[in-house]
């Protein structure tokens, strides 16, 4: 039995590029977010060519188009969450001291990066970490609060700095 040889992406580009648009547009409510993740969606497929992997892109298309579409959906409301909270934030601070609108595209991208960052966590190390952070707990009131020894407080805190040192000095 012969199989026919694989279309290249630009014949993938051109018969789904748009019924892509039109999904994503449905989903996102904007025609432009749509188009922007529809352009990374195959920005994606491109920088994967290069590696070596199974062919599934080619046998069912828009079902592999659609689950990294998907992702990318998350990613942009993530970041737009994390936008939106920083804004406000930013607002309730005096004119003098918001800073500038580069300043605040660097900020809200490292902010991004440092949350998905501690989503990739263990549930419990992530806990543990905003604990510290946002509520100024202690490594013994961590493990009284999450019913844990200290030791493993110490742990889970020490990688969730990792964590954030990667996103700092990547």
């Amino acid at each position: 039995m012969s199989h026919a040889a694989p279309p290249d992406l630009s014949t993938l580009y051109s018969a789904h590029h748009g019924w892509l648009q039109g999904w994503l547009r449905l989903k996102l409510g904007s025609g432009a977010d749509a188009a922007d993740v529809a352009h990374d969606t195959f920005l994606r497929l491109l920088q994967r060519q290069d590696r070596p992997r199974p062919q599934p892109v080619f046998r069912e298309p828009r079902a592999y188009l659609t689950r990294i579409a998907q992702g990318l959906v998350i990613d942009h409301y993530r970041r737009r969450d994390v936008e939106h909270a920083y804004l406000q934030a930013l607002a309730a601070l005096p004119e003098p001291t918001a800073p500038s609108p580069e300043t605040r595209l660097l900020i809200i991208d490292t902010l991004v990066r440092l949350d998905t960052a501690l989503d990739a966590l263990k549930p419990r190390a992530r806990q543990a970490f905003l604990l510290a952070q946002l509520d100024g707990l202690t490594g013994p009131a961590i493990a009284a609060e999450l019913n844990i020894s200290l030791a493993t407080v110490e742990r889970d805190l020490a990688s969730a700095w990792r964590a954030c040192y990667r996103v700092y000095f990547s």
